[in-house]
Parts: structure tokens; sequence; C-alpha cells
């Protein structure tokens, strides 16, 4: 049985997508984030750096996650949810997969917590590591929206849906409160694309089992 440690709307949500696209018998396991429950010595056992997600598949306890998401699409080849080994698609795939984690969804995080880069109390230093994330953020949707406008297919990738696609949902769904800045439901292509991840059924039913509400994206 697979396990997905989770909690609603963090970076667990991608995983719990790909798995409901899968179709595969999975349990939800509920980290309580709020109380501090990724820091606890048990989820550590799982995460030593007690961040959310653990992926638990037999006995692979796996974290980080991009190496979800590979390791999901991998073991269900059936699914089409990466493209072959030694394609050029699959070298755009793992590319794309890897910016969305290293470039994008970092550079999130110096958005949303800037004061872990700067010493207590530095409210100054903290406003200016938001303001230079939220500028490359800026840069950062103004690509993905460049990416869809060149290959004009419904889906990162182009015509095919594959593991990126729930990633960049998630992080494109972040942006969704950004004041001062277009957040990535304001960029034409990239919208459109928003729209048609949100009417996915396995889209529609993390959102209700997470309890997630409006707006979505």
């Amino acid at each position: 049985m697979i396990t997905l440690h989770y909690f609603p709307g963090n970076a667990s949500f991608a995983p719990h997508v790909l798995l409901r696209e899968l179709g595969v018998e999975f349990e939800l396991q509920h980290v309580d984030r709020a109380h501090g429950a990724h820091k606890s010595p048990q989820y550590l056992k799982l995460n030593p750096n007690g961040l959310i997600p653990v992926l638990v598949d037999g006995d692979l306890v796996l974290y980080e996650t991009a190496a979800i998401l590979l390791h999901l699409a991998d073991t269900h080849p059936a699914a089409g949810l990466a493209p072959p080994l030694g394609s050029h698609e699959r070298a755009h795939f793992y590319k794309w997969l890897f910016w969305l984690s290293n470039t994008m969804q970092a550079t999130l995080i110096s958005y949303f917590y800037p004061d872990r880069w700067v010493d207590e109390g530095n409210t100054a230093g903290a406003a200016q590591v938001k303001a230079h994330a939220q500028a490359k953020l800026d840069g950062c949707l103004a690509q993905l929206d460049a990416l869809l406008a060149g290959h004009r297919g419904p889906w990162l990738l182009g015509e095919r849906y594959s593991a990126a696609d729930p990633l960049a949902f998630m992080l494109c769904r972040w942006t969704r409160g950004f004041t001062g800045s277009r957040p990535a439901r304001e960029y034409p292509h990239l919208g459109a694309y928003l729209q048609r991840m949100i009417a996915r059924p396995a889209v529609v039913k993390a959102f209700e089992v997470e309890k997630l509400g409006p707006p979505f994206v």
C-alpha cells in the first residue's frame, strides 16, 4: 500500500493529484504542520529535513516532491505520465521537472519565508529578499507562459499530460495571492492552462479531499 504524508495545499498536493491520475490504491496520512507535527521525532525518522511530503511505498521511504513524482511515473509506465527513456521528450521532461523544483519552488519559498535568509529581526533585509524573489517569480511565470504559447499544446510538454503538470499547477496556484505583481492566472496562456488543470477529475477530487476552497488559482 502506498501512503502519502500530506498537509492541505502543501507541496504534497502535486503527488496527491498524480496518485489520483494513476487510479492506484493509496492512503493519505495527515501531518499537522500547523502544530509542528512535521518536526516531531516520529516524522523526522521519515524525513530528517522536516518537510512535507513523504511517500511510503512498501519498504521505500521517499521525500522530495519531484523525486516522488518521478517514482510514481516510472513505477506505473502504462499510465504514460513520462515520455520514453532516452528520448528528447524525456530530457525536456527532466528539465522542466527540475526547473520547477529547483528554480521556481525554491524562489517561492524565499518569497513566502524571506526571514529565513536574514538575521533575526532584520525586517528590511527580509523585505529585500521578498522583493527580489517576487521579481524572479515574474520571470518564471513569463517563461511558463511563453512555453505554452510556443508549442500551443494543452499541457506543459505539449500534447502529452505528464507528471510535471501537477507540479507546475501547484506552484502556479501558490501565486494566487500575489499583490503588486501578476499571479499566474493573469498570464493569457498560463491562465488558460490552469483552467484546464482545475477541470481534471483528479484535481477536483484532490481539492475536495484536502478541503481546499476557492479561489483555486
